[in-house]
């Protein structure tokens, strides 16, 4: 039986940043849909794909940032969510701490170190 792929939801107001974080992603074979580009759609999205792990941008468009919504779907639908930003990460992990994000990833960082960050989101 082949094993099903992680379900991912990518959040990136910047939708070329997302659309080539998405396509790395679904070449390492995750199932990416499509990019969520607010913190409103992201809370709803998320509550209808219910994927296995969220990579959620810390600014996002709309009137709800990435930490607003990574709040909102921790209490509502605890889904694992990893934070990324092109932000100082000392600076972001104070903010982020009351999320208990599986890790925090630079924007620019390697895909290898995404891996990771999904790999240890789904094993708990």
């Amino acid at each position: 039986m082949k094993k099903q792929p992680i379900r991912i939801m990518v959040v990136e107001d910047e939708i070329l940043v997302g659309i080539m974080i998405a396509k790395k992603l679904r070449a390492f074979g995750y199932d990416v849909r499509d990019v969520i580009t607010s913190g409103e759609e992201a809370i709803d999205q998320a509550g209808y794909d219910q994927p296995q792990v969220i990579l959620m941008d810390v600014t996002l468009s709309g009137s709800i940032n990435g930490l607003q919504a990574a709040r909102q779907i921790k209490v509502k639908y605890n889904i694992p969510i990893i934070l990324f930003s092109g932000y100082n990460k000392e600076d972001l992990a104070k903010e982020a701490e009351k999320i208990e994000p599986v890790a925090i990833v630079s924007k620019m960082g390697s895909i290898a170190e995404l891996q990771a960050a999904i790999e240890k989101a789904v094993a708990g």
